[in-house]
């Protein structure tokens, strides 16, 4: 059984940067992508980024991107997300998920394992 744990959301300024983490545990974790999603109060789930565990090839949302870093550790079983420059609709929890499915890996509908999903607000 594959678990996963968000850390690192909190309370930042328009234009600042946080870095979220998402360890994973598990008898053996090796899954073909894994991705960050996000929701915001009264919205739906979104995608924000992905990357292959294997390969490191990362995929974003256009909403984020120059500005969003997604990228991870292999030897710690752990993903991050460096969010720079960030705004005010960057406010949302987000989640990380993992995947062993191979298609359409921007769709959180296909990731089977999710983090409990951590706080991230931007004050303008």
């Amino acid at each position: 059984q594959v678990q996963l744990v968000d850390s690192g959301g909190g309370l930042v300024q328009a234009g600042g940067s946080l870095r979220l983490s998402c360890a994973a545990s598990g008898r053996t974790f090796s899954p073909f992508a894994m991705g960050w999603f996000r929701q915001a109060p009264g919205k739906e789930r979104e995608f924000v980024a992905r990357i292959i565990w294997s390969s490191g090839l990362q995929v974003y949302a256009d909403s984020v991107k120059g500005r969003f870093t997604i990228s991870r550790d292999n030897a710690k079983n752990t993903v991050y997300l460096q969010m720079n420059s960030m705004k005010s609709e960057d406010t949302a929890v987000y989640s990380c998920a993992a995947t062993n499915r191979v298609r359409f890996t921007i769709d959180y509908r296909n990731y089977e394992y999710w983090g409990q999903g951590t706080q991230v607000t931007v004050s303008s």
